[in-house]
């Protein structure tokens, strides 16, 4: 199978850091713009960006990050948040020189641009969210104070064990609920969602590396429902609010506008998601919920909608736009509109042209 669309050349970038795998395409046309940097989210890699990477006037640059898709694969060092994997993706625009881009970031990814928009505010000119995880981390309630003081709940404790075991075993059937395919379907898109290159989707989640330094992570015990906490290496402890906090992007001097985009049907990012142990609770599927106050189900929806009001109040600017028949993709359900808007987020930022 190609893994490559027409049009998208792959290439490697090395750095201080790591060996980066690169995507890039260059349309016909506006190869002078200023480009979009796109990153990936959990358990998926550049591979998922290509349809938009086509659909847009502008070049664009898709990174890997490490140890997904053809990048290095280096441990996570879960106590510096979104960092080791922010400070990356500016190694790699450094490498390139590449700044001042239009970066948009997918669910996980989100978080990597906003930590990106926090340590080096000059490499983004313009930022978009699509489906990002809260700005407050995992484990928090609305108004972003930890449930627990370790986060209980959340981290690589809470990984379903065996979509770990398929996803290191490289399992592309559809023959069980937790197989990568299997998730794919219930959970990155909308039901009745399906394209052409599904193969190629199972095919960027199945590059994820597996292990405590990667994905999912270590757990470690906890006094506290369910009975687990966040550790300190690996992916899932990584966007704990143990470890994780973005809303420092309201006090960031420079504001650039954001673009906020979700799809309706997230069943991955929303305020009562069931990849959430307070969720599961809250429904039955984990015994022993400790109840509403104690425990409540994430608003994920709503915290991020708050931190961007915040942000908004404090001098910048964001938009949010919502695609009603899209799940957590709106990006690979309808990548047309999704450039369209992209597009106009990205013109609106760039420096005014003087004939």
């Amino acid at each position: 199978m190609t893994t490559l669309l027409d049009g998208i050349e792959q290439s490697f970038v090395e750095t201080e850091r790591l060996r980066a795998s690169v995507l890039r395409h260059t349309p016909a046309e506006g190869g002078d713009a200023a480009p979009v940097v796109l990153i990936h989210g959990n358990v998926s890699s550049s591979l998922f960006w290509q349809p938009l990477m086509l659909a847009l006037p502008r070049p664009t640059i898709a990174i890997d990050l490490r140890g997904f898709g053809d990048s290095e694969t280096l441990p996570v060092d879960a106590t510096r948040g979104m960092r080791d994997f922010s400070d990356d993706v500016a190694s790699v625009m450094d490498a390139l020189g590449v700044s001042g881009a239009h970066v948009a970031g997918w669910s996980m990814g989100g978080g990597v641009v906003m930590q990106l928009l926090l340590d080096r505010p000059e490499l983004v000119r313009s930022l978009t969210l699509q489906a990002p995880l809260p700005p407050q981390g995992f484990g928090t309630r609305l108004d972003g104070s930890l449930c627990t003081p370790d986060a209980a709940g959340t981290g690589g404790g809470g990984a379903n064990a065996d979509f770990v075991a398929r996803l290191a075993a490289g399992d592309t059937s559809a023959d069980e609920p937790t197989s990568p395919r299997s998730v794919y379907r219930s959970s990155y898109v909308a039901p009745g969602f399906a394209d052409e290159h599904e193969d190629l989707w199972v095919e960027s989640m199945l590059s994820t590396k597996t292990g405590v330094g990667n994905y999912p992570g270590d757990g470690v015990a906890s006094d506290s429902w369910p009975g687990f906490a966040a550790g300190d290496h690996g992916i899932l402890n990584a966007m704990s609010a143990k470890h994780l906090d973005l809303t420092g992007i309201v006090d960031v001097a420079s504001k650039p506008a954001i673009l906020w985009i979700r799809g309706a049907h997230d069943a991955i990012v929303g305020d009562e998601s069931f990849f959430d142990f307070h969720t599961l609770g809250k429904h039955g599927v984990v015994p022993g919920w400790p109840g509403e106050e104690a425990a409540p189900p994430q608003q994920m929806v709503a915290q991020t909608r708050a931190v961007l009001e915040a942000y908004a109040a404090a001098g910048g600017a964001y938009e949010e736009v919502v695609f009603e028949n899209a799940g957590h993709s709106p990006h690979l359900e309808d990548p047309t509109r999704f450039a369209t808007l992209l597009e106009a987020h990205a013109a609106a930022a760039d420096p005014t042209q003087v004939e």
